[in-house]
């Protein structure tokens, strides 16, 4: 299982980095703060997978200890967030939203077949698979509310649905990270009992 594990999360920590420069282009562009928090998602993303790929052959101890680190990388996207949407807050301009929801559609695809990819894996491996398969879950939940962001935008010429879904992408993030600490901290005793 290990080796088939390992070229997959390759696969996905290479498809995470090539998105996140073309969301991250596009969010500065048009000035979108669940882009950017999407976009800063991506490369947690690509950490996190080639962080696995390298713990794949540790003890469980050593295993369980990254997980407990990884769950603070997840968080990191969140704090970015909050820090865009303060910026967005002061001055609330919509951003574009055709561009937006294009953006948020290939950013489905990419995380929907990531997630697809780690389904058969989130099983195995404990906290670490359980922490890429997360991930990239959520981010399929959260490219669905950007294009409803994109969509709304377009209705309402408002930057409060892009405001208000960058920032339940950053509750997502924080949630992930809970259970993925709380896993790794479970591993982390086993391995020491």
């Amino acid at each position: 299982m290990t080796p088939a594990l390992r070229k997959v999360v390759i696969v996905v920590a290479i498809l995470n980095l090539a998105y996140f420069g073309v969301e991250f282009a596009v969010a500065l562009a048009i000035g979108s703060v669940s882009l950017f928090a999407d976009s800063v998602d991506f490369l947690e993303d690509a950490s996190i997978n080639l962080l696995i790929a390298a713990a794949l052959g540790w003890s469980a101890t050593s295993r369980a200890r990254l997980g407990m680190a990884l769950a603070g990388i997840l968080l990191v996207p969140g704090l970015a967030t909050l820090w865009m949407a303060f910026e967005k807050f002061m001055s609330p301009v919509p951003p574009a939203p055709l561009p937006l929801t294009l953006t948020g559609s290939g950013a489905l695809a990419v995380n929907l077949t990531c997630a697809l990819m780690l389904a058969r894996f989130r099983a195995h491996g404990g906290s670490l698979t359980r922490a890429a398969f997360l991930s990239a879950r959520n981010d399929v939940w959260a490219n669905v509310a950007i294009i409803g962001a994109g969509l709304l935008t377009a209705y309402t010429l408002s930057a409060w649905p892009d405001l208000i879904v960058g920032l339940g992408i950053a509750a997502m993030n924080a949630d992930a990270a809970r259970e993925v600490f709380s896993a790794a901290r479970d591993e982390h005793r086993a391995a020491k009992a």
